[in-house]
């Protein structure tokens, strides 16, 4: 059995690529962050910490920008055509 031992933790942000990519996957911004998220897991597995951070900080910028795209779009399509609605009302 062989064992790794690394004093640097790398995330990778898997799981929340794998959210963006299910639910807010605004200008495919969810698939891309998975794919580099995937990327940065296998670099780390490999034993390439300098890429796999290179790769994880690719993915959260990612992650951060579809995120803050889809609550804008969740504001702009929801919530002002209520607002809209209410004031015609």
């Amino acid at each position: 059995m062989i064992h790794i031992c690394s004093k640097t933790s790398v995330p990778d942000h898997v799981i929340w690529s794998l959210f963006n990519t299910l639910f807010m996957n605004s200008c495919c911004l969810g698939f891309i962050a998975f794919a580099y998220s995937m990327k940065s897991r296998d670099r780390k597995m490999v034993g390439v910490l300098i890429m796999a951070q290179a790769y994880a900080s690719t993915a959260k910028c990612l992650n951060i920008w579809a995120l803050v795209l889809d609550i804008l779009m969740i504001i702009l399509f929801i919530i002002i055509p209520v607002l809209i609605f209410q004031v015609y009302r």
